[in-house]
């Protein structure tokens, strides 16, 4: 959720690490900071966006080839200057940003207080640098060791960076269980920390991903990583695949704007290569080298959050279409708290676009504990979803810089199609033929979805009439059903308009009362086996006066009187109708949000990546 940049190395700190919050922005954040490092420490923070920040620095001293900048999410305290990053400890020796959460931070507070040390924020942070300092100086500790110890006493979650004014060759940083990425510099003893990759791409592509319990230590032009039981490791580097030109907004207007039309390229990314349509074959390596494996498994429990959420009820249908298997749906964030039954022929997978999940990760850690076998999807090549999983498949969206997923959804639903017919060959639960038929289908998602977003013209017309209600309620069955959760979820999480998705049956035990000449409902009516019974469900909405948008497949004339408005998009068949009929509701909730003035790409209290509880 917070964004960390440092640097270190012979280069001006402070544009690097500037520039480097701004990529982060995406992440979702309330007030900003950097310490730089020199012949003294300096510290400048601010409520408010990395420009506020600028302004309070502009004319002041920004030397210093070593600094670190951080954007903050409140957990503990308000937003405001004084909890904003970095932190000094007691003496102002040390300066700390961090990512996550310290649970145990009001006992450690409460013993530090007892011995002296004054504490200028509400935060959690500020504790864990006067904590550091006090083990260091009591102990009588080097700065990591320090570090080290500290660590031992925390009971949470935390990324971390520090400084010390009395050490201004050192840089240390510290993860457990929310992410933090090196990245090696072309020059000798140049490193680069970042929350994740997207600050480091304009200088390096070679990163380690440092894993939970790890220290890095930056002394003299060279890094060392030790666990927190002080044993070397060997850091695995590897070559980021994004590049920089899929950072930025390409002519559009907002990233998510750029990112809805990038669906066509990114859903032919998730699928090229993986599959010969004319055989039937699949080039999948989690497929192959789990055969065995996934012949023999009883059940597959599906967990995410969100979006993620959603792409895996609409993988429920395909996994149990396709594969015959029995499929639960899960929160994470419920998952976890639970005392799930779990057997060794289970398998859990895993959804996440950012790989960093902080509720997904947990419940993942549940299932292995429990001996469930766990997959991974995940579009974030080296985040900790995928080295926790035990295989798995990456999407190949591409970075997703919107808060509002849309690439990475469909990309997700393209991904899990291809595992249900995957375990639906291993099964042998369709035929040959008919497994290549779906992969024939998929092949032309591309160029149906780019069809669909021909209708952007008609979406801005329908945008302007209903951008001023109050309530949305979104409609739809089986495999759409969770079409009408993600197209309710992308209306109020950006535009901030009420709005429920629901089974379009469900409707009569409940959200019926709701609908008069004032509620707008966008219903889901694309040919299907349940197309009958939408229809019914949209003259029940009618006979009480509200007023329908509806999905419907090309060509389809036969709502042209029943309903207000008609979108019509490409066909395909049913169990890939998810990836077309979302586009037209993504452009609606975008639109909508546009007019109204919201921040489309940071909406208020939202943040891309949740990696703390």
């Amino acid at each position: 959720m917070c964004g960390i940049v440092a640097y270190i190395g012979k280069k001006e700190a402070y544009p690097i690490v500037v520039k480097g919050l701004k990529r982060l922005e995406y992440r979702g954040y309330d007030s900003a900071g950097v310490a730089l490092l020199s012949d003294n420490m300096r510290v400048y923070k601010k409520k408010g966006k990395v420009a506020d920040l600028e302004n309070e620095a502009n004319g002041k001293d920004v030397s210093g080839s070593i600094g670190m900048g951080h954007t903050r999410w409140a957990t503990h305290g308000e937003p405001n200057d004084r909890n904003s990053h970095p932190h000094f400890s007691d003496s102002g020796d040390l300066a700390i940003i961090h990512n996550g959460i310290i649970e145990n931070y009001a006992t450690l507070k409460e013993g530090m207080v007892q011995r002296g040390h004054v504490f200028h924020s509400d935060t959690d942070t500020e504790v864990l640098v006067h904590l550091i300092e006090d083990v260091m100086q009591n102990a009588n500790l080097s700065l990591a060791d320090a570090v080290r110890a500290s660590l031992k006493q925390v009971v949470g979650a935390y990324a971390i960076v520090i400084l010390s004014k009395n050490h201004p060759e050192h840089l240390i940083a510290a993860r457990k269980g929310s992410p933090l990425v090196v990245g090696i510099g072309k020059e000798r003893g140049e490193y680069f920390f970042a929350s994740d990759a997207t600050p480091i791409v304009e200088y390096t592509n070679k990163v380690v991903y440092m894993n939970d319990g790890e220290i890095a230590i930056v002394e003299n032009q060279e890094m060392i990583i030790k666990s927190i039981d002080n044993v070397v490791q060997v850091p695995y580097v590897q070559e980021l695949e994004m590049n920089l030109d899929q950072l930025e907004k390409g002519g559009y207007p907002h990233f998510m704007l750029k990112e809805i039309y990038e669906q066509p390229r990114s859903i032919f990314d998730s699928f090229r290569g993986r599959f010969d349509a004319t055989t039937g074959e699949f080039h999948m390596r989690s497929l192959e080298e789990y055969q065995d494996k996934l012949a023999e498994m009883k059940r597959l429990i599906l967990i995410g959050c969100g979006t993620s959420w959603h792409a895996g009820l609409v993988a429920e249908y395909l996994f149990e279409d396709f594969a015959r298997l029995p499929v639960e749906v899960e929160y994470a964030s419920e998952f976890r708290y639970r005392n799930p039954v779990l057997f060794s022929d289970d398998l859990v997978v895993a959804i996440s676009q950012s790989g960093e999940t902080a509720d997904t990760l947990a419940a993942m850690d549940l299932a292995k504990r429990k001996s469930a076998s766990v997959f991974g999807v995940c579009n974030v090549v080296g985040s900790s979803i995928p080295r926790m999983s035990d295989a798995g498949a990456y999407t190949h969206a591409g970075p997703e810089i919107g808060v509002a997923s849309t690439k990475a959804f469909t990309a997700q639903v393209t991904v899990l199609a291809l595992l249900a017919l995957g375990m639906a060959k291993i099964r042998k639960t369709m035929s040959v033929k008919a497994i290549s038929d779906v992969m024939s289908e998929l092949e032309s998602i591309p160029s149906k979805i780019e069809k669909a977003l021909e209708l952007n013209d008609q979406i801005i017309k329908l945008a302007e009439k209903y951008k001023d209600v109050r309530n949305f309620l979104y409609l739809g069955r089986g495999y759409n059903f969770p079409v009408a959760l993600e197209g309710a979820l992308k209306l109020k999480e950006i535009s901030y308009i009420h709005a429920e998705g629901y089974p379009a049956a469900e409707m009569k035990h409940g959200p019926i009362a709701l609908i008069d000449e004032e509620m707008p409902v966008v219903v889901i009516a694309t040919n299907s086996e349940h197309y009958e019974k939408v229809v019914s469900n949209i003259q029940e909405v009618k006979a009480r006066k509200g007023r329908v948008i509806a999905v419907v497949t090309e060509g389809n004339r036969d709502l042209d009187k029943l309903v207000d408005h008609v979108i019509e998009v490409p066909e395909t068949i049913e169990a890939l109708s998810p990836l077309v009929n979302t586009i037209p509701l993504q452009l609606l909730s975008y639109h909508i949000a546009v007019m109204r003035g919201c921040n489309v790409d940071q909406p208020r209290n939202l943040a891309k990546s949740v990696t703390v509880e």
